[in-house]
């Protein structure tokens, strides 16, 4: 038996609670590109310790003392994964399956989905910023460049979401 999803105006409440909770205890908002950024660093920084030591952009994240794991958002991350492996136990939707179209293949959808995923984390770095650091935090701080991200990131997700409808419908 499935649950049915939480309603979506008590998320979003509840997604604003904890905005306003992350600028009460850290000082900043959210965000999940900064994180990625630090995991990629430190990897760069295990297979390639030269290179990191005479990079100028990986030399801002590693040097004496200096860990980029050590990052508050590889920790907010870190708790998203975690929060949401319970929410999916607690609800009666955790299985091991890949969610899709029947007229596609499961296969296509991971290979969608991981291309989206690259194009968006590239797209994140390139805008200073992803949906929760870029938008969502934006907006909350009343910045027009926030604004901006949303608009941008949903109106070209809508764009999208028209030419490739026939994965999905």
């Amino acid at each position: 038996m499935k649950t049915k999803y939480m309603n979506p105006y008590l998320a979003g409440v509840l997604l604003g609670l904890v905005l306003l909770m992350a600028f009460f205890f850290s000082g900043r908002g959210l965000g999940a590109s900064g994180a990625v950024k630090s995991v990629v660093v430190t990897a760069v920084d295990i297979v390639a310790p030269g290179h990191t030591a005479n990079s100028d952009y990986y030399g801002k994240y590693v040097g004496e003392g200096k860990s980029p794991m050590k990052s508050w958002l590889v920790f907010e991350m870190i708790g998203v994964m975690v929060g949401g492996f319970l929410s999916g136990a607690l609800s009666g939707r955790l299985k091991w399956r890949v969610e899709h179209f029947p007229g596609i293949t499961a296969n296509r959808r991971l290979v969608f989905a991981a291309a989206g995923g690259i194009l968006f984390g590239f797209g994140s770095q390139l805008g200073r910023g992803c949906t929760s650091g870029s938008a969502l935090t934006g907006m909350a701080s009343l910045s027009v460049a926030g604004f901006v991200s949303m608009m941008a990131i949903f109106g070209t997700a809508f764009a999208l979401a028209y030419l490739l409808r026939k994965n999905w419908i």
